[in-house]
């Protein structure tokens, strides 16, 4: 099965910035929308922003005013811009795309670690 390449993460501290990127082996507006996820250790994994091929965004209120999901078309990449990072931001972070009554498209990947130092 196809993965997603998810990259960018690392470790800063609190208040910083990081945008990770995911490289997409399709024309990303073949999808109803890619979303980008992600999964703290013991945690369910989550959705925390999305945007649809209309280009309509979403984001789980946690991350509402902080974080910003975009696209490139020409690359079929999608970004997180993430700032004002928090360490309950700390997470595996995951792309993936729905289609129609498919909500994971691809296989999951291996993620990018995000780690926020307090």
């Amino acid at each position: 099965q196809v993965q997603l390449v998810e990259s960018g993460g690392g470790l800063v501290q609190a208040g910083g910035s990081l945008r990770l990127s995911c490289a997409v082996p399709e024309n990303i507006f073949n999808f109803n929308s890619m979303g980008w996820y992600r999964q703290a250790p013991g945690k369910q994994r989550e959705l925390v922003a999305s945007i649809n091929v209309g280009g309509r965004t979403d984001y789980a209120d946690s991350v509402k005013d902080r974080f910003t999901i975009s696209r490139d078309g020409a690359t079929n990449t999608v970004y997180l811009q993430m700032i004002n990072l928090k360490p309950e931001d700390t997470a595996i972070y995951y792309c993936n795309a729905r289609l129609l009554s498919i909500p994971y498209y691809f296989a999951w990947g291996q993620g990018t670690q995000v780690t926020v130092s307090s």
